[in-house]
């Protein structure tokens, strides 16, 4: 029951008694909730820092983008407003496209270029591939130690081997040749060994014994079942090493330099025409062609990682989360 005042009031409520007996009336309505005004800032909020990081994105862009922009307009500028820091030309000038393939022997730059960066390419994915897979595969004394030896290779600075792989290939005869800038990839690269062994070890070991169990070799395993695996990992020491082969001048200027202009690479042949067209070496200043060549070797580079992004970002995510 409930306990009231003379003029009937109720003061509380006895737990267990009805309302109805109490002299209360009918069931009070439920509160209603308080307006909530935290979504509509949480909103905004969250609309304000997408429309900053948004802002952040669209700079960094604009950062990158602007030495191609810089690039494309001054290859398409007259000799005497290449440098004028303008992004938009005065004139067109397009003829500029077809009188750099006869200043410069840009064509056989770029074949050359082409078969060294896939010889050097194909060379250490191969090798690489082999060499990760024996270290993630097979059990062997001195593993570990072996692994780390392979691994330690990573910290001589280039360097402190550029004098003797030079006198190697020197006494090897093969200065002016294409060999230096490919052979030693053959032996593998300590880097991506590291990779595509840490790619191996995600995969299931059941796989390579369920072949062993059907009768197949190491070799038909690897051949038929870890390498269609392991493709996106293989791809990317592809496109790093074409990369880093096409866009090698240090090497290209050791072994190369003493040759023909037409046995040049693209970088090479790039910093032979800097020097051709520059007024103290007696040149004309006719740096427009340079920027058309520059333009046109950064094309395949643009080519290629549109061609293999799919697997470039698969074998990194699935190669960080491995291992």
């Amino acid at each position: 029951m409930a306990v009231t005042t003379g003029a009937g009031t109720p003061l509380r409520q006895v737990p267990g008694v009805p309302e109805e007996l109490t002299g209360q009336g009918g069931p009070a309505d439920p509160p209603r909730p308080a307006p909530s005004t935290s979504r509509p800032a949480g909103r905004t909020g969250r609309r304000v820092r997408r429309g900053v990081v948004l802002a952040l994105l669209v700079l960094m862009c604009g950062v990158f983008l602007y030495p191609f922009a810089w690039l494309l307009a001054a290859s398409l500028k007259d000799r005497g407003q290449v440098f004028d820091n303008s992004l938009w030309p005065s004139s067109f000038t397009w003829s500029n496209y077809v009188d750099v393939w006869q200043e410069l022997p840009l064509g056989s730059w770029m074949l050359n270029s082409i078969g060294i960066a896939v010889l050097a390419a194909v060379s250490v994915a191969v090798s690489s591939s082999l060499v990760a897979w024996g270290f993630a595969h097979f059990r062997f004394p001195l593993r570990g130690f072996l692994f780390g030896l392979v691994l330690a290779t990573m910290m001589l600075p280039g360097a402190v081997t550029m004098i003797p792989i030079y006198l190697i290939w020197k006494e090897l005869g093969a200065l002016g040749t294409w060999i230096p800038l490919f052979g030693a990839n053959l032996f593998g690269s300590a880097f991506y060994i590291f990779l595509q062994r840490q790619f191996y070890l995600g995969l299931p070991r059941e796989l390579s014994e369920a072949a062993r169990i059907d009768g197949a070799n190491h070799w038909t395993t690897y051949w038929r079942i870890i390498f269609p695996l392991s493709l996106p990992s293989f791809i990317i020491v592809l496109l790093f090493e074409f990369q880093a082969s096409w866009n090698n001048l240090q090497a290209a200027l050791i072994y190369l330099n003493a040759g023909s202009p037409e046995d040049f690479t693209a970088p090479l042949g790039i910093a032979y025409a800097m020097t051709k067209y520059s007024p103290t070496a007696g040149g004309q200043g006719d740096y427009q062609y340079v920027m058309v060549a520059s333009l046109l070797v950064t094309l395949p580079m643009l080519a290629l990682f549109a061609f293999g992004q799919r697997y470039f970002i698969e074998g990194v995510a699935t190669t960080g989360r491995r291992g």
